[in-house]
């Protein structure tokens, strides 16, 4: 089966009194994933925003993936394949999805 998706990620970014916070959208079939983070500059530090804007979006980024793995382990359990330690998973890389055998 191929085909073809295009998930668009949503990034916000907000700075407000040396604290900068990112929200980090993305819409699935039927399903919204909203990652957060969160980054402080230190009073004593230089005040360079791109330096919080990067962080905190990667920190959104991280927890927004955090979100999307644990959807697809769940999804992988609810269709019967297994998961790493369980008896119809299979080396193959780390994961067992291509290891299913329906």
């Amino acid at each position: 089966m191929a085909r073809t998706l295009e998930w668009q990620v949503r990034l916000e970014l907000a700075e407000d009194d040396g604290t900068t916070r990112a929200r980090a959208t993305v819409e699935t079939e039927g399903t919204t994933f909203t990652g957060h983070g969160t980054a402080r500059r230190n009073p004593e530090d230089p005040d360079v925003p791109v330096i919080g804007d990067e962080l905190a979006a990667s920190r959104a980024m991280s927890d927004l993936a955090r979100q999307l793995m644990r959807a697809a382990y769940r999804d992988i359990g609810e269709v019967g394949a297994g998961l790493p330690g369980s008896e119809r998973y299979e080396d193959v890389g780390g994961y067992g999805w291509s290891a299913v055998s329906a």
